[in-house]
């Protein structure tokens, strides 16, 4: 017993541990309001549960048991039940209601959010086009609802199996043969139960009228279609009105004492489930719908479209067409001159390995595997940059990683580190505007540099120290003078709880299971714990309703790093909207595909913009959309959680951009729903899809990503920092084609006001193009440039020996009356410490391509030795490769200051090798074959172009030294 009792308080404490430095935390925060609605919330629903559920069913065995007779003979078995059951008896009819409502209240205690935006719903000023109702009936009140009565039907279910076999086992109860005898008390109590039930199931019909519209019957739309208005919203009515019925006989049964009309009546509510619930749809779908399905479906049709997209936001999207000009005269950018300057040649998911090698400085140090691409004005002009902070990487410190070390020394990266994303050095570096430790440079040297909370932070450090003691926390490595000493800093800000007593450092050694967070002498008054660092683990704790981008991105904004998070309210319950798994419409080259997707969605929003500091911590709220009726709801729910827009700094705004995410998933609904036409839709001879990432192999590509570019789109004034994708047409098998078919950019510059968005912000522009026409989409131009014998012959000469070739991000532009692509080329070796270094680039535009040192030369070369414009390395002067020198990526030059520009020069052709040559002839052949196989739907020529495609890059491959 003595044990027992030790055991559970040990427990017990563990448990208050945990909520107790959860409170810490989130008092710390300033968020202590939506941790203890939440348990409150949570209790109450937990209470609600269990109580919803234990009484019903103690009552039912209660009233079961007293109303038993008390002479009934009963057989033997029955005996011995009972001589087995009556010594527990007492225990059994407390001890099982309360174990159930225990299961009843954890499943009613997870449901708390549903209860509270019940509570607090706001409508959203738009209804359904079937019931008429406020959307906001489906996304707070329908959920609350079915909830409810599923849990009434469990509780009332159970609570009639409890009263069965208390009757049967007492003797109210008696089946002898085909008789079934029941005692009069048995019969009102049960006769009562089903009653209930079946009226619980009256509501419950009655509701799955408005689920029509959430759910879906067919592959054709989700919402309801001509069968379920006509048939299966009506039936459900008529059988909801039937049960209601056989729950009035049930309740007469309990007064006359007669079965016959509650059963003659649950049979009727059988058959007629079967027949107008089952059978009935089935007639109307099969000889009504089915024979004129795209004239009977068109108005249900329009409604999924129209609901659509609405619910993901794409409603105002208008196609414009867009007839791309292949002329490559001179001078034919010079109207584009602007975005032209501002393409971006460095990419950031391949440039991390570079930056590191020439900016981490110590191994203790790393960069995010992908960086981010950001925009800063730098000399009164804005520029595009790849960014990223110096994190810490404990893994670096080898047999210096003790507890000491990564707890109180190395607690937070330093500075941040920025490159031009249009220009590069003449070795092929980036070209840094912010670099070096301290952190210097175009962004300034006065903002704080410490990152104590980052995507890499460590799970836990201990910083903070009274005032005057020794500084411990390692600040940045010394540089290069001999003897210099490492700095050494204090964190000073409030940036987590504090461990100023003995309970304290109790609890936090049980939460990390460290007992030297109790025993450490580093440990003072003074010190602070900073864990769950990660920004967006700390924006998703204090805001539980967001889905989160799964891209957090840092920013230097009013004298600090903060990470700018982007948070989504979501739903699946939209009326009549295409339902999507959030998770897989994500998946790109850079975005895994997640093992099962459970986040189904319908209606999303960017309704809250979130920064972390990376300092301090701390955690801001944006209100984004303000009029997003599920934000309304949780800032009724957390008053005091989300500020408004109008507390945005306009060098924070100038910081935002359109998310990624929410970007992905509307492309892939407007890849169908940018048909507005229901016969056009239905027949899906317009569907799109975004095309693979051509720089990927074929078996393992992903979507291509889309890219932030600053680039001035067709109907607009000027240039802004966009977002774009590109489309080729929705097919499989042989009769896929890579052309493409539209091309979609957004606007993803807020402006730089304090308080206010820009107006053109989340503008949308949605590029079609001629069917007639075939414009190569990204995979015929990645092939193109895989073909082509100069660009072979050069890629050939830059993989020589311990060197490989690295293909860029795919870039492609609307300038020029046409689409420009542009793709960086890499070279790196293969010895365990290389990085890439960017040494060609290729252009493309219209039939004409473009490979040389800059992409500068690579556009004048395409547009007749001027194109009119300059690009962002129009100054770099490239030293020519030298076929005879093996390339070593691992020992670059330092950057050197750009010279006055010069004509690059024209890299040679190797004649050395016919054999090489003759086989990348006979491939560029192969390819032309095959485009016009596809063009003539000739598939039997294009399969023997691709096998002599194939053949020929075999033989390049033999023939390449």
């Amino acid at each position: 017993m003595a044990a027992g009792v030790i055991a559970a308080l040990v427990i017990a404490f563990f448990i208050f541990a945990s909520l107790y430095t959860d409170w810490l935390w989130f008092d710390q925060l300033g968020f202590a309001n939506v941790l203890t609605t939440g348990w409150i919330a949570a209790s109450v629903m937990f209470l609600i549960g269990f109580f919803a559920m234990a009484v019903p069913v103690y009552l039912s065995i209660a009233l079961a048991f007293r109303a038993r007779p008390v002479y009934a003979k009963l057989n033997s078995q029955l005996d011995r039940y009972q001589q087995v059951i009556e010594p527990l008896r007492r225990l059994a009819m407390i001890g099982i209601p309360a174990v159930l409502g225990l299961f009843a209240g954890v499943a009613t205690s997870s449901r708390w959010p549903v209860a509270l935006q019940w509570l607090n719903r706001t409508p959203s000023g738009e209804t359904d086009p079937q019931f008429g109702l406020d959307i906001s009936f489906y996304l707070f009140e329908l959920p609350f609802y079915q909830s409810a009565v599923a849990f009434a039907s469990a509780v009332v279910l159970i609570s009639g199996i409890a009263t069965l076999a208390t009757c049967y086992l007492y003797g109210a109860i008696r089946i002898n043969g085909r008789e079934v005898r029941i005692s009069k008390p048995a019969r009102i109590q049960l006769a009562i139960l089903a009653a209930v039930y079946l009226a619980v199931q009256a509501v419950s019909i009655w509701l799955d009228q408005y689920a029509t519209l959430v759910q879906s019957s067919s592959d054709l739309l989700v919402g309801a279609s001509y069968a379920d208005v006509n048939a299966v919203i009506p039936g459900r009515a008529i059988l909801a009105g039937i049960a209601a019925i056989v729950a009035v006989l049930f309740i007469v049964t309990a007064v006359i004492g007669r079965w016959r009309l509650p059963i003659v009546g649950t049979a009727l509510l059988i058959v007629s489930s079967l027949l107008i619930g089952s059978v009935y749809p089935w007639i109307v779908q099969r000889f009504q719908v089915a024979p004129s399905v795209r004239s009977v479906e068109a108005p249900y049709i329009e409604r999924n479209i129209e609901a659509t997209r609405a619910a993901y936001d794409v409603a105002d999207v208008e196609e414009q067409r867009f007839d791309p000009s292949t002329d490559t005269e001179a001078g034919a950018l010079r109207n584009d001159a602007e975005t032209t300057a501002n393409i971006r040649i460095i990419d950031p998911a391949l440039v991390t390995r570079t930056f590191a090698q020439l900016e981490q400085f110590r191994q203790y140090y790393q960069f995010a595997p992908q960086l981010d691409v950001d925009r800063y004005e730098i000399d009164g002009k804005v520029q595009d940059t790849v960014i990223a902070v110096r994190e810490l990487n404990l893994d670096g410190l080898g047999g210096a990683n003790n507890f000491y070390n990564r707890t109180f020394v190395y607690t937070h990266g330093y500075g941040v580190v920025a490159a031009f994303g249009n220009q590069r050095s003449a070795e092929g570096l980036p070209v840094f505007l912010q670099s070096g430790i301290p952190s210097d440079g175009a962004l300034g040297s006065d903002f704080e540099p410490r990152i104590y909370f980052g995507e890499q932070s460590p799970p836990f450090s201990i910083v903070g120290a009274p005032e005057g003691s020794r500084p411990v926390e390692l600040d940045f490595p010394s540089g290069s003078e001999e003897g210099a000493e490492n700095a050494t800093t204090t964190y000073a800000a409030d940036g987590g709880p504090t461990l100023d007593n003995v309970f304290k450092k109790v609890l936090y050694a049980i939460k990390f299971q460290s007992e030297q967070i109790f025993l450490s002498d580093a440990v003072n008054d003074e010190s602070q714990i900073l864990y769950d660092r990660d920004p967006k683990q700390r924006v998703q704790k204090v805001a539980p309703y967001l889905t989160l981008d799964s891209d957090a991105y840092p920013a230097v904004v009013d004298d600090k790093v903060v990470w700018i998070v982007d948070g989504y309210t979501t739903s699946d319950n939209y009326p009549y909207s295409d339902v999507k798994q959030l998770s897989n419409a994500i998946v790109d080259t850079y975005t895994p595909t997640p093992a099962y997707a459970i986040d189904n969605i319908n209606y999303i929003r960017n309704s809250v913009k979130a920064t972390v500091d990376a300092y301090t911590g701390e955690v801001t709220l944006y209100a984004w959309d303000e009029e997003d009726p599920i934000l309304q709801t949780w800032q009724k729910i957390f008053p005091t959680s989300v500020v408004p827009i109008s507390e945005m700094s306009g060098d924070l705004l100038s910081h935002v951009r359109y998310p990624a995410d929410l970007f992905k998933v509307q492309r892939q609904i407007l890849s169908t729903y940018h048909v507005t036409d229901s016969d056009s839709f239905f027949s899906s001879d317009d569907a799109w899809i975004t095309p693979n990432d051509p720089t990927e192999s074929a078996a393992t590509a992903e979507f291509q990503p889309p890219y932030y570019l600053t680039m001035q789109v067709p109907g607009s004034e000027e240039s802004n920092f966009s977002l774009y994708t590109t489309f080729i047409p929705q097919s499989s098998g042989e009769g896929t084609r890579n052309i493409l078919t539209g091309y979609m950019a957004v606007n993803a510059d807020a402006g730089g006001t304090a308080g206010e968005v820009a107006d053109s912000y989340g503008k949308f522009t949605l590029l079609t193009l001629p069917k007639q026409d075939t414009v190569p989409g990204p995979g015929q131009v990645q092939a193109a440039f895989n073909t082509d014998t100069e660009v072979a012959n050069q890629l050939a000469l830059l993989a020589r020996g311990d060197t490989e070739v690295v293909r860029g991000n795919l870039l492609t532009l609307p300038v020029g009356g046409g689409l420009l692509y542009v793709q960086p080329v890499y070279v790196q070796s293969t010895a365990e410490t290389s990085y890439p270094i960017l040494r060609k680039v290729l252009v493309s535009f219209g039939d004409q391509i473009g490979f040389e040192d800059t992409l500068d030369a690579a556009l004048n070369s395409v547009f007749g030795g001027d194109s009119g414009a300059t690009a962002g390395d129009e100054d770099v002067v490239v030293t020519p490769i030298d076929p005879a020198e093996p390339l070593d990526p691992d020992a670059p030059a330092e950057p050197e200051t750009p010279t006055e520009p010069t004509t690059p020069t024209t890299p040679t052709t190797p004649s050395d090798s016919p054999a090489l040559t003759a086989a990348l002839e006979d491939a560029r052949q192969a390819l032309l074959d095959r485009t016009a196989a596809y063009a003539a739907n000739d598939m039997v020529g294009a399969a023997e172009a691709d096998e002599a495609l194939q053949a020929a890059i075999e033989r390049a491959i033999a023939a390449t030294p």
